[in-house]
């Protein structure tokens, strides 16, 4: 059955879904070329608007902060160096594509973020593109590129900002949308009760579930089960391994890590722990330092990593220094 190109999420792909090459993410129907940057489809009216942008390394004025994009607009060929890509005249808004996304900030239409592998690597994997969801234009404007015309003259550049969508507004996978609404039936029968039977047990279980995400699962897979830190594989009775993804720079309030391989570990649960309450963290050279210690338990000499995984240095970097600002000697 043939996927029908949609504004929003596209049926049965779920943000985190990763696509080897361009021509995967067309099949999938989230993007119309596999080759341009701005994707558009036509509305109810005919008209032309944009739903959806691949970041894949494209023009110097780009910016990428996982939550918030800056992003440039389209130029036909004639108008790029082909050698650098560097733009040699300005951009027009007239210009289909960037039309097309002008015509959907005006429409407040969501546009899907696929990060390709020539992205910031802070973000991107290493080989592959990944659909991260879905994100809001908030403003737009004609803004002066960082690079002039080979004549020396300023280019103009048709430049947008998008914003991440809040979470609930990421369509959750199938197990991901049960669970959500196990959490609001629960909470409900909770208001409805004096006291709650298990008052510690059910939010940990909750939060385990719903923080398991695609990035987290490639990671666990790839590890299958092995503790970054300490090198402990657990295994279930059934001989499955037994690890917990944990986010480096954690995610919300008032961290906002990203949910991105490069900011994730596969850990032990012991780990995980030792990780988010700042008792482990990990030097520049990779090397994992103990700040607080843990009888009976020893760590690797470096953090262990595998394959195509590349922890980013800028997330080991924040949280070590998070640890130290909240942990001085003055405190202790």
């Amino acid at each position: 059955m043939e996927i029908e190109r949609v504004i929003g999420h596209i049926e049965g792909v779920a943000p985190g879904d990763v696509f080897h090459r361009r021509l995967d993410v067309l099949r999938a129907k989230l993007h119309r070329t596999n080759q341009k940057g701005i994707s558009w489809l036509a509305d109810e009216d005919g008209s032309e608007v944009g739903d959806a942008i691949v970041l894949h390394g494209g023009y110097e004025d780009d910016e990428d902060h996982w939550a918030w994009v800056r992003y440039t607009g389209a130029s036909p060929d004639k108008d790029k160096d082909e050698a650098t890509g560097k733009l040699l005249r300005s951009q027009s808004w007239s210009y289909q594509d960037n039309a097309a996304l002008k015509r959907s900030y005006e429409r407040k239409y969501p546009i899907r973020v696929i990060r390709g592998f020539e992205g910031d690597s802070r973000y991107s994997l290493p080989d592959d593109y990944r659909y991260d969801g879905l994100y809001e234009i908030t403003a737009i404007r004609t803004a002066i590129s960082r690079s002039p015309a080979p004549d020396g003259a300023k280019i103009e550049i048709c430049q947008f900002d998008l914003e991440r969508l809040p979470g609930p507004l990421q369509e959750p996978i199938s197990a991901e949308g049960h669970i959500v609404e196990m959490i609001e039936e629960l909470d409900e029968f909770d208001e409805q009760q004096e006291g709650e039977k298990f008052p510690e047990a059910r939010p940990t279980l909750v939060q385990r579930l719903v923080r398991d995400t695609a990035a987290v699962r490639r990671i666990k897979q790839l590890y299958e089960g092995e503790c970054q830190l300490c090198g402990l594989r657990m295994e279930r009775p059934d001989g499955r391994p037994y690890s917990e993804g944990a986010h480096i720079k954690p995610l919300g309030n008032p961290h906002n890590g990203p949910d991105v391989e490069p900011n994730i570990l596969c850990l032990c649960p012991n780990c995980h722990v030792r990780l988010d309450i700042g008792a482990v963290v990990v030097a520049d050279d990779w090397s994992i330092i103990v700040r607080a210690g843990m009888f009976g338990a020893s760590v690797l000499p470096k953090l262990k990593t595998k394959g195509w995984h590349k922890v980013h240095p800028d997330y080991i970097r924040d949280h070590r220094e998070w640890w130290e600002r909240e942990v001085s000697p003055s405190k202790e």
